[in-house]
């Protein structure tokens, strides 16, 4: 035992240490996992508007958020228990390319694709009704 104050480090105990990088903890959880993709306020905002709109017509009656690591998706429900009519999909990785946003059928194919949500949105302008 030494007689030093508990607490205290003597000099020689520390010298080896400066060598070792001192880790943001925040920086070191987000790398080893990154938080999910979500939809902004204004961009839910859109969306809800025009699934108020359509709710008030009788075309959809349930909704479902999923915030994944690669994309965000804003599914469209008629029942609630079957698949989704529509997917409004934010995927930041196609930003810089052919837009963030797309509009996906119950069958999978992209309705509209764009960087901006309020232009993608507009797909629901047109009167589009699903099969029964």
């Amino acid at each position: 035992m030494t007689e030093q104050p508990e607490g205290q480090r003597r000099d020689d105990e520390g010298a080896d240490r400066s060598a070792t990088p001192v880790v943001d903890l925040g920086v070191y959880r987000q790398s080893l996992d990154p938080l999910p993709v979500t939809f902004h306020r204004r961009e839910l905002d859109a969306i809800l508007w025009i699934y108020g709109r359509m709710v008030g017509e009788g075309e959809w009656r349930d909704y479902a958020i999923d915030h994944m690591k690669d994309k965000a998706v804003f599914s469209v429900f008629k029942r609630s228990g079957e698949y989704p009519l529509y997917r409004i999909e934010k995927n930041p990785k196609l930003a810089a390319k052919q837009g963030a946003f797309s509009v996906v059928g119950t069958d999978g194919r992209i309705l509209k694709r764009g960087h901006d949500l309020r232009q993608v949105l507009k797909v629901f302008d047109k009167a589009l009704k699903a099969l029964d």
